[in-house]
């Protein structure tokens, strides 16, 4: 097969080698490698047809589902640049995103385009292509679409001049302060990735993927790509509650399933059925260190399967895995380097630390992103030059500051501290969250957990955990008395909130920014 150089070659040649292998699953729709191809096919001429040049961006506001897939490679394979918003997104996040794209094209429903009539307007959106039947608005700024018309020509563009180091991808994270940023990945981060990933999971046509996660965040997008490298069938899921992913992964037969610790922590209490659990063959957690007590609880269910602690940065796209034969000695390890990228741990100056002291993760190599969308003060910031000893006569080479603190051991094996903008710093030392939230899980009596500090004229900060509870209350004293065991006095949380549930990010990850919001709103009163 020709090389892959562009993000829609990962399915051009599926569809070439295994075209009637099921690609996708949605609902009760399965389609193959060579209809999804189709599809796309017919979309990429409808983009070229209204306009679209090498470059564009083109806004994608769908749930998960077959059409959401065919975008996205419809817009590789039409030169453009494809810029998945997460669908749970409210009209004003969604004007955000639009407006800092710069998305000329925006592919949504007709319910969803309702929703956003009154903030199109305030963007440079000029097409829409509307999935269903949208009643057309004569007063509108744009030309209407309909997606249905775009597959029944059927068309084939001219195939698209863009090499791999050319953007793919515009994925909006949010940061620490601020509104999302968005983060360029190029078509050869996202087919590299794929390879890579696919690799060390072992991947190959047999599998079937549960896409759990969204595709607006790197890691639910890495189900796709993941799957269609190996000719994989991907089956799609706008989640909703916990026992529906088992009983999607028992009617599909699912042999891969990664997810984030919050809904990981929800899965563990599911009553998995015994034939979903055996049949699946790994199953891998991203976005945050799953703690202890989880970890072996999931290993007692998934008895049968392959663990894979990850860790992932959206300005890399994929950075490390642990082995699961390590598992048992370095479990609170996020592991190694996968393959084809290096992973440093660095001082500031940008020495190689020694095993046992504490640097920031920095990650060079092919998966390395082109930068933040129309930002190069903040690209500036996060992607620096690294310089090779010895060899003075290379150009410099820029590699993404994670902004994690990590520790690598003698082996090599990298364990996870804080984010350097995270840190809790309180009575003269440095407090990493996770490990307060780890001795919290470790209790029994929490569900969730999330530690953060708040200002104090004595301390610096003072420690604040924000807890739900593991049964139907939960008992602060006895939490308060377990921490203190385990925990070093000035570790103990000085004050405990518990709540029914605690807020996620539409990453599915916490999100401690609403939580510090409300928190310090709570203070100054």
């Amino acid at each position: 097969m020709p090389a892959r150089t562009n993000l829609h070659h990962l399915l051009s040649q599926a569809a070439a080698t295994t075209p009637d292998a099921a690609a996708l699953t949605y609902r009760n729709a399965t389609i193959s490698y060579k209809e999804t191809w189709q599809r796309s096919n017919a979309a990429a001429a409808q983009l070229v047809g209204v306009g679209l040049q090498r470059g564009d961006r083109v806004a994608i506001y769908l749930e998960k589902r077959l059409e959401t897939v065919a975008a996205i490679f419809a817009i590789s394979a039409a030169g453009g640049v494809f810029v998945p918003i997460n669908h749970v997104l409210k009209a004003a996040q969604v004007r955000h995103i639009l407006g800092d794209s710069g998305a000329g094209v925006l592919i949504t429903s007709a319910d969803r385009l309702s929703q956003l009539r009154s903030v199109l307007p305030e963007t440079v959106v000029e097409h829409v292509i509307v999935i269903g039947d949208a009643v057309t608005d004569p007063a509108s700024d744009w030309q209407l679409h309909r997606w249905d018309d775009g597959q029944a020509a059927a068309g084939e563009p001219s195939p698209a001049q863009t090499i791999d180091i050319d953007p793919a991808a515009i994925l909006y994270t949010s940061g620490s302060t601020g509104k999302p940023k968005g983060v360029v990945l190029s078509h050869r981060n996202l087919i590299v990735g794929a390879e890579s990933v696919s690799s060390y999971l072992k991947n190959t046509s047999n599998d079937v993927i549960l896409s759990v996660l969204p595709l607006s965040f790197d890691a639910g997008l890495s189900q796709v790509t993941t799957a269609f490298a190996v000719g994989a069938h991907c089956v799609l899921m706008n989640y909703l509650l916990p026992r529906e992913v088992a009983k999607l992964c028992v009617q599909h037969g699912v042999t891969g399933l990664t997810c984030v610790p919050p809904l990981w922590l929800q899965l563990a209490e599911v009553a998995w059925p015994a034939a979903a659990a055996r049949r699946l063959r790994y199953w891998a957690n991203t976005g945050g260190r799953m703690p202890r007590a989880t970890l072996d609880r999931l290993r007692g269910i998934f008895a049968e399967a392959d663990p894979y602690l990850m860790y992932g940065l959206t300005e890399a796209f994929r950075s490390t895995y642990l082995d699961p034969a390590e598992i048992d000695r370095h479990p609170d390890s996020i592991g190694k380097a996968i393959p084809n990228a290096e992973v440093l741990v660095l001082r500031p100056d940008g020495a190689p630390c020694d095993p046992g002291e504490e640097g920031e993760l920095v990650h060079r190599g092919a998966l390395v992103a082109l930068g933040y969308w129309n930002d190069p003060t903040r690209t500036a910031e996060r992607y620096r030059p690294v310089y090779h000893p010895g060899q003075e006569w290379r150009a410099p080479e820029r590699a993404v500051w994670s902004g994690d603190r990590v520790v690598a051991d003698e082996e090599g094996f990298l364990f996870f501290v804080g984010r350097r903008d995270d840190m809790i710093k309180t009575s003269g030392y440095r407090v990493s969250p996770s490990e307060i939230e780890e001795a919290a899980h470790s209790t029994g009596l929490v569900r969730d957990a999330v530690a953060m500090g708040i200002d104090d004229p004595a301390l610096g900060q003072r420690i604040v955990l924000m807890a739900t509870p593991a049964a139907a209350e939960l008992d602060v004293g006895a939490l308060t008395a377990e921490l203190k065991r385990v925990l070093p006095l000035y570790m103990v949380p000085s004050r405990i909130d518990v709540r029914d549930e605690l807020p996620c990010s539409p990453n599915g990850k916490y999100d401690r920014s609403s939580l510090l919001s409300e928190l310090m709103w709570h203070v100054s009163r």
